[in-house]
């Protein structure tokens, strides 16, 4: 089969590397490729950059390149290193990222169909700067860098043959300057791991149990986890909030816990294994996510908890708001105020009926946006772009 076939895969996640010089990867990320790869008529592979340390993920894994169903290759995004990694491919898959490298300009140099991921707004990259950066000089920077990344970007998507928009917030920024735009959304839940109809009947809401999963950063709130304990305590809610994850504020959210006595009703549960741990939690016993993420991440959290039959209760950021008026699975509050969502909660509570009418209607979605059909969406409007007698616009919704 010669490199016409070749699907290569130009991700922003870096690849780290162990003690004895291994690949490291997200599994989330693998098994993403791994599903690509099922699905592509041809070799598929993946060009990393190197990462000088390892992310704060939470599910890091050993790419064994015998047994992955794709190559791997570790490369600096320079041109002369890209280039012969490129020349000749079928197509290339590139999420969008600071555009340092012109990587949709070099595809097009070599005459390889480039088809762009996008994830991330302006909007949301300046909620993560502000989320993060606190020195006020250095946030107006981050903040200028951000706005002329945009610029560079949106450049870069307009002359790609298609864009792929994780959630709605990026496909409706970007939707118009594309001819070949695919809304999908991002999970990593099979069709044989959905709930079902019975599970969202059967649970008991009273005490009424709250999830949170994820990392423990200030870009999903985690801070503002105890404050909204606190205060459901208050409204004389009967609850328990299981917290799942972990990351640098895990021991600051525990402490701040123990001091306002919430040990009653706050369960650290450390970081579970997805399928064999989180899942079925959230399957047989959660009511409801909580999510006061600060940013539009179009976190796979949203839609791997709607497979579960769970209804969602978040900060209005665009990609829970938008998710929230396109499949009916939950609501929202305003930004940044705990009590806010925390009164929300307590009012829900109060109306069990509506928090299972609101997960039938979650999973009924997640059943049309399964991992299997997601990617193989996916890869449909990748070979579709890139033939020219095929090309036309998508919409996987």
């Amino acid at each position: 089969m010669t490199r016409a076939h070749e699907l290569v895969i130009l991700p922003t996640l870096r690849a780290s590397r162990d003690a004895t010089g291994r690949a490291v990867m997200t599994r989330k990320f693998v098994d993403g490729v791994a599903q690509f790869a099922k699905h592509w008529r041809g070799p598929v592979h993946v060009v990393a950059q190197p990462a000088d340390r390892p992310d704060d993920n939470l599910d890091p894994v050993v790419v064994d390149r015998d047994r992955v169903p794709f190559a791997l290759t570790i490369a600096d995004f320079r041109p002369d290193a890209l280039g012969p990694l490129l020349r000749g491919a079928g197509a290339a898959l590139v999420a969008i990222g600071d555009e340092t490298v012109p990587l949709g300009a070099l595809c097009r140099e070599l005459a390889v169909p480039c088809v762009y991921i996008a994830e991330y707004t302006l909007k949301t990259r300046r909620q993560i700067v502000l989320a993060n950066t606190r020195n006020p000089i250095l946030r107006a920077r981050r903040i200028l860098w951000e706005t002329r990344l945009e610029r560079r970007q949106a450049r870069a998507i307009a002359l790609a043959d298609g864009v792929q928009c994780n959630g709605t917030p990026t496909y409706h920024a970007y939707r118009g300057i594309n001819r070949a735009p695919l809304l999908y959304f991002d999970t990593r839940v099979g069709g044989d791991e959905l709930a079902s109809e019975a599970d969202v009947q059967s649970r008991r809401d009273d005490p009424l149990r709250i999830l949170f999963t994820g990392r423990f950063v200030e870009m999903k709130g985690a801070d503002d986890l105890p404050a909204i304990a606190a205060h459901l305590r208050a409204c004389g809610l009967r609850f328990r909030l299981d917290l799942c994850g972990d990351g640098r504020l895990a021991q600051r959210v525990r402490a701040e816990c123990d001091e306002r006595g919430l040990g009653a009703h706050v369960r650290f549960r450390g970081i579970l294994d997805f399928h064999s741990e989180l899942l079925p939690i959230v399957r047989r016993h959660a009511n409801l996510l909580v999510c006061p993420h600060r940013q539009g991440d179009p976190s796979c959290t949203y839609l791997e908890t709607m497979a579960c039959g769970v209804p969602i209760v978040g900060y209005a950021n665009e990609a829970l708001s938008g998710l929230v008026r396109h499949a009916g699975c939950g609501w929202t509050t305003p930004m940044n105020e705990p009590e806010e969502l925390a009164t929300r909660i307590a009012e829900l509570a109060q109306r069990p009926q509506q928090l299972r009418e609101a997960g039938l209607r979650a999973l009924r979605f997640a059943r049309q946006h399964t991992f299997e059909q997601t990617f193989r969406s996916r890869v449909e409007h990748v070979r579709a772009v890139s033939d020219p007698e095929r090309r036309r616009s998508y919409v996987a919704a």
